[in-house]
């Protein structure tokens, strides 16, 4: 009697433990589909011209895509298979500070321009590693990020002290446009 009333109390205890496992999964499962690391390229966002002004006075034209929300920023170029030469995206940030970049989930390498508030580049990373998850330094407190096809400024001669002109900088046309363009 003993030994078959262990043997109600066990399977019921497993009965127990197995009724519960779908109620822990149901409390799991929307954890997780709330993730949003995105699985493929984001569709063309909203675009403007922006210039580079060298200083050899030469603009470097662009027309680039504009991240302004964070999930548009979180996903950036990520999954792009080519970047195109005259093309990039802008980053704007609500506030002036530090903004680390990485590579997670980009294809391609790509230079990372930092821009100050007043629209001078601060910083400029280099063909950054694809797929990456390194932090790539602003050097500082910046209001933007460009990102360009890999080698683009180190090929167009752009470089640290440069000019950006965008309405984002609050600008509408380059100070030199002499025929010339990226």
């Amino acid at each position: 009697m003993r030994l078959r009333l262990r043997t109600i109390i066990l399977v019921f205890i497993l009965l127990l433990i197995l009724s519960a496992v779908p109620i822990v999964l149901g409390w799991i499962a929307p954890v997780h589909a709330q993730d949003d690391d995105p699985t493929g390229p984001q569709a063309t966002l909203t675009q403007q011209p922006l210039t580079i002004m060298d200083d050899q006075g030469k603009p470097h034209r662009f027309k680039v895509e504009m991240a302004m929300t964070p999930q548009q920023q979180a996903t950036g170029l990520m999954f792009r298979k080519v970047v195109p030469a005259d093309s990039g995206m802008l980053f704007v940030f609500p506030t002036v500070q530090p903004e680390p970049f990485w590579m997670k989930n980009t294809l391609v390498p790509l230079d990372m321009v930092f821009i100050n508030p007043d629209g001078t580049i601060r910083a400029i990373a280099e063909n950054t590693v694809p797929f990456s998850l390194a932090p790539v330094d602003s050097g500082g407190p910046v209001k933007a990020v460009l990102e360009l096809q890999g080698g683009l400024t180190a090929k167009e001669q752009i470089s640290v002290g440069d000019s950006v002109v965008a309405e984002t900088f609050g600008d509408t046309k380059p100070t030199n446009t002499a025929a010339g363009s990226n």
